[in-house]
Formats: C-alpha cells, sequence, structure tokens
C-alpha cells in the first residue's frame, strides 16, 4: 500500500532520493572515463553536458529504486529513515520526479552528446531500476554479480560522451568496477545478513552461509588485484597509478583475508564496505592524475 503521509516535504528529501552519495561515485567515475579516453582535454561541452546527462540518469533509477523497495526498506533498519518509508513523500510524487529527470537526462544525451551514449545510459538506468530492483534481486543470490554490469557502465558511458566509441580502455575500466562490485556489496551484505533475511532478498550469505560468502569476497578481491594492474600493463597509465593501486589493493585484499581468518570479528564487513567506497574513489583518482601527468610529459 503507497505510503501518503507527508511532513514537511521539502527540496531535501527529494534529493536524498537520488542517493547523492552513490551517485557522485558514479558520476565521478564516467568523468574519469571522459578524461581518460583521449590525450588532452575532452571539451568543455562533452564534460558539462555528459556529466549532468548521467549524474541526471543515475538519480532517477535511484529514485525509481527507492519507489520499487518502498515496501521492504520500511523493515531494514539500514533504509527505514528514508523519505519514502517515512512517509515524507508519496509514491506518486517520486515517480513523478524521477520519470521528469529521466526525460531531461535523455533529452540532454541525445541532443547535446550523442545518441550511442544515451542509449548506453537508458539501458543502464533500465538494467538497475528494473532488471536488478524487480527481477534479479530478488531472483538469485548471484544479482550483485549479474546485476553489477550497469553499475559498472559509468566509465563506458563517459568514454563514448568524448569519443562516440567503445574501445579497450572503456571496458577495462568497466571491468574494474566490475569486479570490484561483488566484495563491496557482499561485505555490506553479511553486515545486513539478518534484515536481507527478514524481508526474503537472497542475498550470497542468506542462501549460502557466511563462510560460503566470505570465501567469494576473498576470491573476487584476489582478481580485483590482478584487473587493477591491467592498466598499467597495457600501458594505459604509469607508476603513479601502480603505486597507489598496489597499495589500495594490499589494503583492500588484508580486509578480506581478515574477514575469511576471523568470522567472529562482527566489525570487520562494515569496515571493508566503508573502505571498498573510498578505495574505488582512489583508484580512479590516480588513473586521472596518472593519465594527465603522462600527458604533460609527452608534450
Amino acid at each position: 500500500m503507497e505510503t501518503t503521509i507527508e511532513t514537511g516535504t521539502g527540496w531535501r528529501d527529494y534529493y536524498e532520493l537520488t542517493k547523492p552519495r552513490v551517485v557522485m561515485l558514479i558520476v565521478f567515475t564516467a568523468v574519469v572515463g571522459m578524461f581518460l579516453s583521449v590525450p588532452g582535454w575532452p571539451g568543455a561541452s562533452a564534460l558539462m553536458f555528459g556529466t549532468l546527462g548521467i549524474g541526471l540518469a543515475s538519480s532517477a533509477a535511484a529514485v525509481f529504486n527507492h519507489v520499487l523497495d518502498a515496501r521492504i526498506d520500511i523493515q531494514m533498519m539500514r533504509t527505514r529513515g528514508r523519505p519514502l518509508p517515512q512517509g515524507k513523500l508519496t509514491e506518486k510524487k517520486a515517480l513523478v520526479f524521477a520519470s521528469v529527470l529521466c526525460v531531461v537526462s535523455m533529452i540532454m544525451l541525445v541532443f547535446l552528446v550523442n545518441t550511442l551514449t544515451a542509449v548506453l545510459t537508458f539501458i543502464s538506468l533500465i538494467g538497475y531500476a528494473v532488471v536488478y530492483t524487480v527481477w534479479l534481486k530478488r531472483a538469485t543470490p548471484q544479482n550483485i554479480v549479474i546485476g553489477g554490469a550497469a553499475g559498472a557502465a559509468p566509465p563506458i558511458l563517459g568514454w563514448t560522451t568524448v569519443t562516440n566509441e567503445i574501445d579497450a580502455g572503456a571496458l577495462l575500466l568497466f571491468l574494474i568496477v566490475f569486479v570490484w562490485t561483488p566484495p563491496h556489496f557482499w561485505a555490506l551484505a553479511i553486515a545486513r545478513k539478518e534484515e536481507y533475511a527478514k524481508v526474503d532478498i537472497p542475498m550470497l550469505p542468506v542462501t549460502h552461509g557466511e563462510a560460503y560468502t566470505r570465501l567469494n569476497i576473498l576470491l573476487y578481491s584476489i582478481l580485483l588485484v590482478l584487473v587493477t594492474i591491467l592498466p598499467y600493463l597495457i600501458s594505459m597509465s604509469g607508476v603513479i597509478y601502480l603505486a597507489t593501486a598496489l597499495i589500495l589493493d594490499v589494503i583492500f585484499l588484508n580486509y578480506a583475508i581478515q574477514m575469511y581468518r576471523k568470522p567472529e570479528d562482527e566489525g570487520l564487513p562494515m569496515k571493508m564496505f566503508k573502505f571498498s567506497i573510498a578505495y574505488l574513489g582512489y583508484l580512479f583518482a590516480a588513473l586521472l592524475v596518472d593519465h594527465y601527468l603522462l600527458f604533460q610529459i609527452s608534450l
């Protein structure tokens, strides 16, 4: 049943629906994709309208996710404080807001960026807001792995914003985020295992147990280390990125090892989850810094 009680609705409630911290990380990886796609400056128009279009589309997907998950959000401690479970906004208003964001983003991307980026962004939006939220999330414990493709798309979207084509560099950035997603989210799933079980969401620790999930986190973390070295091996980046990546990888992998070896430490999953967010931000920042230092040296 739709929540209809509204108490002091304001712009902050709408803003919270867009999951701003998540969207900022998404947009940042897209912007890094824009800069890495060319040796120099990607162009003010592509940078401005591409960033806005991708950001608005990501925000729309987040709002749709809020609406579709409103009935389970109210049952979970982590999400019950969101605007819809609290009755600060109706689902109808949230849907209108999401639709406006979606339409504006598509118009901006089609007419001010390029059709390829618009199409890929729309596919990603549908993939997260509908395919993942409505079906995958409730259908299989591999929901995060399969659905991770939508969340890993922003670097490709940033790349195509500037070049209007997909190449190996864009796919490598996609791969990094894709492999990062399962250990990132499974750490949270372990910390919130009881809540997911309560609302019948088949997250891996609920269906296969914590020990199996911790092993998978460790295996994906090892794979992540290997994948994050690839930009250096294919000369996409230099030693600054490599050094940063190795330091971040050591810390990330240590969290995964400790989680596997010390299942009794209940605080480790959330610590790893929080670090994983910073990890991705620092990793992509290192890619950006290294790229432009290499460009300046080559001049």
